[in-house]
This record gives structure tokens, C-alpha cells and sequence, in this order.
């Protein structure tokens, strides 16, 4: 097998024994890597109904074909896999840098996490040396001063570290794990899944050459995907950001304000992608083999936050920001440091503050609660819940779990101010007037998301009315979800979609080049729907169903009150059940979103039947 290092890693942490086992050739081409290599392997290692802090709920990090490559934003992504103990459903998050380049070259496409540590460890792999080395002297530790110590222990600078903070330690629903010091592994939990491991950190270092197909055509591919990477369609990420989209969602009123009591933010231009380049971005990043550049390092020169450092993305500038209606740079930048520091998802923890500023101002929670006042716009109280999350200290004992574990304890109607879908915290697109993209947030096998297909861009582009409910919407949003599984199992970096203008033919054509297979787009297209059904396959297992592809309360029953072009947008029930049975339609599932027996066999996934036996009926 070329492309793929042709091994999966088995590590028990309980045992300490570690084996290989070859790659199946089938298992490649049937599911093609990153997140759908993931979830098979996740599958086939675990036990239904299994609670995600079990030892026995295995921990997966999955690599793509195209990993460790020369190719453009290929070469360094990595996916971590497992339950998520947010949503009790597909966990799954996705990081690049220089990690996943660094397993590949290790010799390995995946490893499978299972078992718990006696005591804290890290896990060590040196190529084919797999050794579990005592983390006692790093628990505690931030991911930053983790990798710091892990490397100056093993005696290379060189050596790429994934690590968990106090969060991940702590069980926090709503922790991440971090690579390379700022870049996070962000979304459903799985930082607590390698806490409740004892796993500190993966360190690795690889030494092996990657060996292409057809290496003289691969290469002119990595030219040519190199200049269009310099090209129009990522200049925004060259630019600005992704930060860039704060003005552009403000202008459509669909940036979710307050924990979606607005859709609009009035101070929108002080915390701006552009105000924040202009005063505190110090230096633009690139991941291994990405010619694109789009880290933003923001850094707090003076004032009370002075000497402040962090990654900055829109996710996290809105969460932290508008979500809070905190209008203050210097300190939003501050709290995506804290949210690094500590190992949090940042859109998690900006939308758990986000509800706590609701349930104060309508005095669910009071003064006494909380040890402090926290109204919207409150930069002190942001920094202050973000610490007590991270340490699980006081009220962040009962919000280190997200949104929905808070609310049910706190109750008091609390409930209808959690802003969650299966669990998971919602991102930054005021679902109530893109319907196309609440169908794709309803759907998602990860909980609400935005980044399973994007969806928001249809609706934002002005071909289709974002404001209307309609048939057809299930088509796009299956479509985008499975060009979204392939980028994703490839790996390829979601900021260079664009790149990929004839999308399958050019995917097709980088995975034959890689791996010298003859896959043909339509193959490749079949490969990706196979993916979706998996992830819904296991969902159902892990016992959910069409009654949780739901959206928000405020979603649904809240109609957005700000003047502008969508005020009184709302999606109905009724709504929403027209776009679920579209999109169950065109998945070939039956109206309860379960795949029919026909379905499952025109995907070559009849040995996964007996999962739905017995709900196939439409």
C-alpha cells in the first residue's frame, strides 16, 4: 500500500501491551481515512451502550492517505475519534499543524487508545519504539507547558506533542486536546476522554519517508494546488482570517448575539477581524505543507492584559465576544488564551458563559451563585467563569460540562436558554434565518456544527431564499456532507476547499496519484455516503434518533427581534420536519433516518445491518 503507512497502532493503557495489525487493503478504500478510518475502527473496538469515561471506550486517532505528504494542507491533519461524553454520540474533532505528519512518518494510519492508566502517562512512540513514560511531574500542567517538558525530557525540540490541560484532568465535557501549543482538537469532549485514561499527552517522532504512486505527477499536482492556494479563493485566509466573517455574518443578521436573544451586534466593528489585524495580530502561522497561512497570532501589548497571546479564529472570537456581548479585544484575546491554557473547547465555553449571562440577567442564577455578577457584556465576569470552568471551581463545577448538563442542574427553566444540539454547544450562524444550514445543524452526526458541510454558505450566497423552508434543501445539505466526510478522511484542510474546483475529479485524481489505486469520482462519492451512513449507523446504535436531530429552544420558538432583513425569522416545527424528511429521502433512509436494507447494501455495509434490524421500516 503506498500513501498509507499500511499499520494501525493498538495501545491498552491498562495492560501496557501494545501491537500492530496491517492495514486491509478493503478497510482503505471502503472508508479512505481521517474520520472515516476513525469511526470504523471505533466501531469494531467497542461495545454498544458503552459510558465514554469506560476503559473500554476506545480513543482513536486516525491519519489520511494523504498524510505526511508534500501535498498542499494534506500533509499535517489529524482526527481524534471516539464516544463523546457531550452528546453520548460520534466525537469527533479535527486538528493540522505538524502532528499528523509526524504519526505518518511513525509508520502508523491510525492508533486505538483503550484501557486506563494506573497513574498519569504519556504515550511515546519513536517510529516502531512504543513506550508509556510517567506524566506524574506534568499533571496539572497546561497542553503548552506539557509539550515545553515532554521535550525537553526526551531531548528534542523536533518531537510533536498532543496534550490535555487541568480540563481534560478534570473530566470537563468540554475539554479539547491541543497540538503544537494552540491548536485545538476543539469540538465534543474528547480531551476528557483521554483524561479519563490518564493520558496526558501523545509525543511522537517519525523518521520514515512517505512514498507516493506516481511521485513525478503527485508533484505537479503539489504545484499546482500550491499556486492555487495563493490564488483568489483562499485570500481571505491569507488576509484577515476566518475572523474576516464577523462583519460579513453581522451585516446578514445572522451572528447569534447574547445567547440568541439577537442576531445582531451593535459593537461589532470594535471587535472585528479587522480592528483585531490592525491593532494585535503579531504574526501569521502556517501548518506543515500549507502554503496559505492562516494562524493568527493576536498579542495584548498594554493595558491590563498586556503580554496576553492567542490563536484567533472566528469561532472563537464570537463565542467570546458578541455571544457574551463582551465588546472588549484585549480581553476576548485573553479569554481564548485562558480557554488554551486550560484545554476548553473555546466556542463550548464562550456559549456555556453565554447562557449564564442569560439565566443572571433573568435571575435563574443570582449574585450568591455565581460569587460575582455576570450581565451580558461583562468582560470580568468572562474571564472569571472561564477560570472557574477550567477549574472546576464553585458554579464552573456545574458548567464544565456544557450547556446541557448545566441546565439540568440548574433547572428553573434553564433548559430553554441552553443553546445546544445533541449535547453540543451551537457555533456562530443564527440558525433561525439560514434554514438550509439548521437542517445541516439538526442532521449532524456530531451535534451543531457548522463544519459537517458549511451549509450556511448556500444559504448566504443569495441562490436559494435562506429564509424559506422548502424540498430540495435535503439534497444540498446531503451533497455538502459528503464532500465535507472526504476532506475530512483525506485529511485536507477545510480553508482549501475552494482549491478543489472540480471537487471529486480532483480528489479522485490526488488519492489515485497517492496511492496508485484507479478509484473512479463516483467511487470516491459512494466512499463518502458511506461514511455519513457510518456515523449514522453508530449514532443509532449508541441509541439516538430522528427525535434528536432537533434545534435549539430560542431556535425554534424565539423569532429573531432585531430591524433588519430577518426580523421575526424563526423555524417552526413543522419546518422542520418537511427539511428532515427531505434530507432522510435523499439519504435513502426511511422517515425515522434509519438506512434502509437497500441503501446499506448499494453501499457494500450489509455487515452492519443487524444495528438497524428491526427499525428499517419506513
Amino acid at each position: 500500500m503506498l500513501g498509507y503507512a499500511g499499520k494501525v497502532l493498538y495501545v491498552n493503557l491498562t495492560t501496557g501491551k501494545t501491537q500492530t495489525e496491517k492495514l486491509k487493503e478493503e478497510t482503505a478504500k471502503k472508508y479512505v481515512g481521517g474520520i472515516g478510518l476513525g469511526m470504523s475502527l471505533w466501531l469494531a473496538n467497542s461495545k454498544a451502550g458503552v459510558d465514554p469515561f469506560n476503559a473500554d471506550n476506545p480513543l482513536v486517532l486516525a491519519l489520511g492517505p494523504v498524510s505526511g505528504t508534500m501535498f498542499p494542507t494534506g500533509g499535517n491533519g489529524h482526527a481524534f475519534i471516539s464516544k463523546s461524553p457531550e452528546t453520548g454520540a460520534v466525537g469527533e474533532a479535527v486538528s493540522h499543524g505538524t502532528f499528523g505528519a509526524e504519526i505518518k512518518r511513525a509508520g502508523y494510519d491510525a492508533i486505538v487508545i483503550t484501557g486506563k492508566a494506573e497513574k498519569p502517562i504519556y504515550l511515546w512512540i519513536d517510529d516502531d519504539s512504543i513506550q508509556l513514560l510517567d506524566a506524574s511531574n506534568i499533571w496539572g500542567k497546561s497542553p503548552s507547558e506539557t509539550e515545553e517538558d515532554i521535550k525537553t525530557e526526551l531531548g528534542d525540540y523536533y518531537v510533536r506533542v498532543a496534550a490535555i490541560g487541568l480540563a481534560g484532568e478534570k473530566l470537563s465535557k468540554i475539554a479539547c486536546i491541543i497540538n503544537e501549543k494552540t491548536r485545538a482538537a476543539g469540538r465534543t469532549g474528547l480531551g476528557a476522554v483521554m483524561g479519563s485514561k490518564n493520558l496526558k499527552a501523545i509525543a511522537v517522532r517519525g523518521t520514515r519517508d512517505i512514498v507516493t504512486a506516481k511521485p513525478e505527477e503527485f508533484m505537479s499536482m503539489v504545484k499546482e494546488f500550491h499556486e492555487r492556494m495563493k490564488g483568489p479563493s483562499t485570500q481571505k485566509y491569507r488576509t484577515l482570517g476566518t475572523v474576516e466573517n464577523l462583519l460579513i455574518n453581522n451585516s446578514f443578521y445572522c451572528m447569534p448575539t447574547r445567547n440568541y436573544r439577537n442576531a445582531y451586534f451593535e459593537d461589532a466593528e470594535k471587535v472585528s477581524g479587522e480592528a483585531l489585524n490592525e491593532r494585535y495580530v503579531s504574526k501569521i502561522i502556517a501548518c506543515s505543507s500549507c502554503p496559505m497561512r492562516c494562524e493568527h497570532e493576536a498579542v495584548v501589548r498594554d493595558g491590563p492584559y498586556k503580554g496576553t497571546m492567542a490563536r484567533m479564529e472566528y469561532e472563537s472570537l464570537w463565542a467570546l465576544g458578541p455571544y457574551t456581548g463582551v465588546n472588549k479585544l484585549d480581553a476576548i484575546i485573553k479569554a481564548a488564551e485562558l480557554c488554551t491554557y486550560y484545554g476548553l473547547d473555546a466556542q463550548s465555553t464562550g456559549v456555556t458563559v453565554g447562557f449564564v449571562m442569560d439565566c443572571y440577567e433573568k435571575g435563574i442564577l443570582s449574585h450568591n451563585d455565581l460569587d460575582g455578577d455576570a450581565p451580558f457584556g461583562s468582560a470580568e465576569a468572562l474571564l472569571q467563569l472561564i477560570e472557574k470552568i477550567g477549574k472546576r471551581e464553585g458554579i464552573g463545577d456545574k458548567l464544565a460540562d456544557g450547556v446541557k448538563a448545566a441546565a439540568a442542574k440548574i433547572g428553573k427553566g434553564s433548559e430553554k436558554l441552553a443553546q445546544h444540539i445533541k449535547g453540543l454547544e451551537v457555533t456562530g450562524y443564527d440558525l433561525r434565518c439560514l434554514k438550509t444550514a439548521a437542517l445541516a445543524a439538526a442532521v449532524s452526526f456530531r451535534g451543531a456544527d457548522h463544519n459537517r458541510s458549511s451549509a450556511y454558505a448556500v444559504d448566504l450566497k443569495g441562490k436559494i431564499d435562506r429564509l424559506k423552508a422548502e424540498k430540495g434543501r435535503g439534497k444540498i445539505v446531503k451533497d455538502l456532507e459528503d464532500t465535507y466526510a472526504l476532506i475530512d478522511s483525506f485529511i485536507v484542510c477545510k480553508n482549501a476547499r475552494g482549491t478543489f474546483y472540480k471537487d471529486l475529479q480532483d480528489m479522485a485524481k490526488l488519492y489515485n496519484l497517492v496511492t496508485g489505486y484507479d478509484l473512479l469520482p463516483d467511487e470516491l462519492a459512494t466512499a463518502a455516503e458511506r461514511i455519513n451512513t457510518l456515523a449514522r449507523l453508530i449514532n443509532i446504535r449508541e441509541g439516538l434518533s430522528r427525535k434528536d436531530d432537533t434545534l435549539p429552544w430560542k431556535v425554534m420558538n424565539e423569532p429573531i427581534p432585531d430591524d433588519g432583513p430577518v426580523k421575526g425569522a424563526v423555524v417552526t416545527q413543522d419546518e422542520l420536519d418537511l427539511l428532515l424528511d427531505d434530507y432522510y429521502t435523499a439519504r435513502g433512509w426511511n422517515l425515522e433516518g434509519v438506512p434502509t436494507t437497500a441503501k446499506l447494501k448499494e453501499l457494500g455495509m450489509e455487515d452492519l445491518a443487524s444495528i438497524v434490524q428491526g427499525k428499517q421500516e419506513a
